[in-house]
């Protein structure tokens, strides 16, 4: 039987583990932390429950397709709650509701902004037909500028938006500042401004407006640790505490994966499911590699990062599951952290109040409250040691001013605060970038890393880090092409 090692038990890593026990491979699956999920994971204090990262989820029907691909349902594992309204947007007072059910933010955006639900209509419709044209692209490996030249490519040059930014090509649509930001916000989701984002991310808020913002009941960590159960049911053997120490080459190629415990793997595969800049400096030496040596890794643009403060709370809490109040001066927010690197004195600030969903989350009448805020990644040079406590008490003055829960602090029963630098250092990911590499047109596709690594002959990559690109259903997306062209490469059929 064909042996494939994967490191790393992220969203991506075992994704892979599914589709590739169930085409009939031994798997195993080596993760460093004592837990599954890497940033799609949780913990718990005083009988509150945390999502670690991300907490949207949306087009569910990519993480069925993973399910699917191996004889089994997504809803034996995971339970979806489907959220509406999807989040709330706070603009100096006032509050959109953003629905996924056409007639209602039609008729919330009249409400906001009168004359403009046939742009909202317009823009749908558009998108609609972008986001058709796109997907087969981001379905397909791009490991060579031949595949720019097939039909699927040369379709979507027109919807690539080329030399238009997200920002430019939502002001066609809609004249008023904060309908813009609406469907502009979700570039942090790349951690991208709007402003600098390509304008063919118009799919990311179509998306959810499309296809709905879904919770999953326990958490978001919950997808990973189904994925980690429906792997198990297939045979896959998934091992915590276990981690990978150095992956050692010969010739170009793989020889074997040394653990940290000093015993030896020689698979027929290698999935790295490693933050991708993390991952490739520190278990490949420098001299391994050609085209991502260190130097090259250092010049590459990595995404903003997050300020977390994961706060257990008495009592309930007036906000909807998710809610982002944005700063006053938005532009200069994103401004202080993609282009100076300085904390902004006005934050924008985002929160999940995911136990008015799910009362698992909190000790009864309780609520368990995310809160982040973006901020610039480690290259910035800002010393955490020094900002930590200054920043965080700015952050939940924001929150208490603009939520209006002016008692926040008195009510606090327990609480943890993630910085970038505790992203770097405890979460192991690269200066703290917490979307990993950003996704302008010059990292994107074939300039990505590509699925099957150019440096190293054996190793293959799923994640954020490579094709095609961060968020949960694009990762999903990388572990299905990444499963398929190895199963390509081993001769064994890959359905279409």
């Amino acid at each position: 039987m064909t042996q494939v090692t994967i490191i790393g038990a992220g969203p991506g890593g075992l994704a892979s583990a599914v589709v590739l026990a169930g085409a009939g491979y031994e798997v195993e699956v080596l993760e460093k932390q004592p837990y599954v999920g890497g940033r799609t994971s949780s913990f718990t204090m005083d009988g509150f429950t945390f999502d670690l990262g991300p907490t949207f989820f949306s087009m569910p029907q990519i993480l069925e397709e993973v399910f699917e691909s191996s004889g089994l349902k997504m809803e034996d594992y995971v339970e979806l709650i489907r959220l509406d309204p999807m989040y709330s947007l706070r603009f100096n007072g006032r509050n959109i509701r953003a629905s996924s059910d056409e007639q209602k933010m039609f008729e919330e955006t009249e409400r906001h902004f009168p004359g403009s639900g046939a742009s909202y209509q317009r823009f749908m419709q558009d998108t609609r037909k972008k986001l058709g044209i796109l997907t087969p692209m981001l379905k397909h490996p791009h490991a060579s500028l031949l595949d720019y030249v097939r039909l699927r490519s040369l379709r979507a040059v027109p919807e690539l938006e080329l030399g238009r930014s997200l920002y430019d090509v939502l002001s066609s649509y809609f004249e008023e500042e904060e309908l813009k930001l609406s469907f502009t916000f979700q570039s942090k989701y790349l951690g991208m401004s709007p402003w600098d984002c390509p304008g063919a991310f118009t799919i990311l808020s179509f998306m959810e407006h499309e296809y709905g913002i879904y919770h999953p009941k326990g958490g978001m960590n919950q997808l990973t640790k189904g994925l980690a159960r429906a792997a198990e049911d297939l045979g896959a053997v998934i091992k915590t505490g276990c981690g990978v120490a150095k992956i050692h080459t010969e010739n170009g190629k793989i020889a074997s994966l040394v653990l940290e415990d000093g015993s030896r793997r020689r698979p027929d595969h290698t999935v790295m499911n490693a933050d991708f800049a993390h991952g490739i400096s520190t278990l490949i030496d420098d001299s391994s590699r050609k085209k991502y040596k260190d130097d090259r890794l250092a010049k590459k643009s990595y995404s903003l990062s997050t300020f977390m403060i994961y706060l257990g709370i008495e009592g309930s809490v007036d906000l909807d599951h998710h809610t982002v109040f944005f700063a006053d001066d938005y532009k200069t927010n994103v401004e202080d952290i993609s282009k100076r690197g300085v904390l902004s004195e006005d934050p924008s600030v985002y929160i999940q109040n995911a136990s008015l969903t799910d009362e698992s989350l909190a000790p009864e009448g309780d609520s368990a409250l995310y809160i982040l805020a973006p901020v610039p990644n480690n290259l910035s040079g800002i010393n955490w040691a020094e900002e930590t406590e200054a920043f965080r008490d700015l952050v939940l003055r924001q929150v208490e001013t603009k939520a209006g829960i002016t008692d926040l602090r008195s009510r606090i029963k327990t609480e943890r605060v993630l910085t970038p630098q505790g992203w770097e250092e405890d979460i192991h990911i690269y200066k703290g970038a917490t979307f990993n590499l950003t996704h302008h047109l010059s990292q994107m596709m074939y300039y990505r890393p590509h699925n099957q690594f150019e440096d190293v002959e054996g190793l293959w990559l799923t994640g954020g880090g490579t094709h095609p690109g961060s968020g949960l259903p694009t990762i999903f997306e990388s572990a299905k092409i990444t499963a398929g062209l190895i199963r390509k490469q081993d001769g064994k059929q890959v359905a279409t």
